[in-house]
């Protein structure tokens, strides 16, 4: 069974501070793109372009990253299905940009190593940062994110699940034990 963590004006409150963070390391937030990856990183995103926008009055281009091609981890054969193949389109420029690429929660790292793949494939970004809502721990790659909502130190045998209201129709963090 799933417990609340962090209920629904606290993830509010934590992207609000990822945005005045993003404000304060860039001097401003000329040349920005966020880029969530898909889904929940999405929602994440053109959240923090929108309060972006009401803060600096900066309207900061979203794009979405459909990053299952790239996954380390896709060759695990599952007999049962056939895989889906997805393309990944931004309608924006990342060329010489600050991307900010943003998703739900950090666990291995392996999600943002096939995101930086995607991204690499599809422009020259000046610079990539990373925001993650969640930071769970238990990294299997050199990754370290840049903007973080919560640090949520989990165990292995844990899951944690953001919800978002555009998505899931509510709002929060739960973590999950499984035996």
């Amino acid at each position: 069974m799933a417990h609340e963590i962090v209920d629904g004006s606290s993830m509010q409150r934590a992207l609000t501070r990822i945005t005045y963070e993003i404000i304060e390391q860039n001097k401003g937030v000329e040349n920005l793109v966020f880029v969530g990856i898909k889904t929940r990183g999405v929602y994440l995103a053109q959240r923090l372009a929108k309060r972006l926008n009401q803060l600096e009055n900066v309207k900061v281009p979203v794009g979405a990253l459909d990053i299952t091609l790239y996954r380390d981890d896709r060759h695990i054969p599952d007999h049962h299905k056939e895989p889906t193949v997805k393309t990944s389109s931004l309608d924006v420029d990342i060329t010489d940009k600050h991307v900010i690429l943003v998703d739900d929660v950090l666990f291995t790292g392996r999600t943002v190593r096939a995101a930086l793949d995607a991204l690499m494939d599809m422009g020259r970004p000046q610079r990539i940062s990373l925001a993650v809502l969640v930071d769970r721990g238990h990294r299997e790659l050199p990754i370290r994110p840049d903007f973080v909502g919560k640090n949520i130190p989990t165990a292995m045998n844990e899951t944690v699940h953001v919800a978002v209201e555009e998505y899931d129709g509510h709002e929060d963090i739960t973590i999950e034990h499984h035996e």
